[in-house]
């Protein structure tokens, strides 16, 4: 029997709020805050604030998606509404929109798998946020702002 001693583990990384960014959003009243980005592209985990009325607009995800509301509420396409402490999964190919309501901003952290393809009219892709995507944005925010860039990649 082979034992396992806790030194033999690999040491966990963190960041900590004092050294977290948030990176605006080309949508006025969205903006995230990165966590950690997956090796090969295979998603990243983020904390998600906007603020009342924005829209998330259409959009098509590649992998699943786990989402967890910590504040503020988001009516669903479907009508729903996620309020904080509620959790949406979202399974691959999932398609939807969603805004935030309310007077409160909305704060969610979310772990998206593949990519997220934002849909124009005809179902054309106009967009995409993935790993490589998001961890560029972040990395260009740093430089532009002096700010120094964390080891986030997994």
């Amino acid at each position: 029997m082979t034992t396992t001693r806790l030194h033999d583990y690999l040491p966990a990384r963190f960041n900590t709020a004092a050294e977290r960014q948030w990176i605006p959003s080309a949508t006025p009243g969205k903006s995230s805050s990165p966590l950690r980005f997956f090796a090969d592209d295979r998603g990243f985990v983020e904390l998600l604030r906007m603020e009342p009325g924005v829209v998330m607009p259409l959009h098509r995800h590649s992998g699943e998606i786990h989402a967890y509301n910590l504040s503020g509420t988001r009516k669903l396409c479907t009508g729903e509404l996620i309020g904080p402490g509620d959790y949406v999964y979202e399974p691959p190919g999932n398609t939807d929109w969603w805004k935030i309501v309310g007077d409160e901003t909305m704060l969610a952290l979310v772990i998206v798998m593949g990519t997220v393809e934002f849909l124009g009219p005809g179902g054309v892709v106009t967009g995409r946020a993935s790993a490589s995507t998001q961890l560029a944005d972040y990395e260009r925010y740093c430089r532009e702002h002096g700010l120094a860039i964390q080891d986030l990649l997994d």
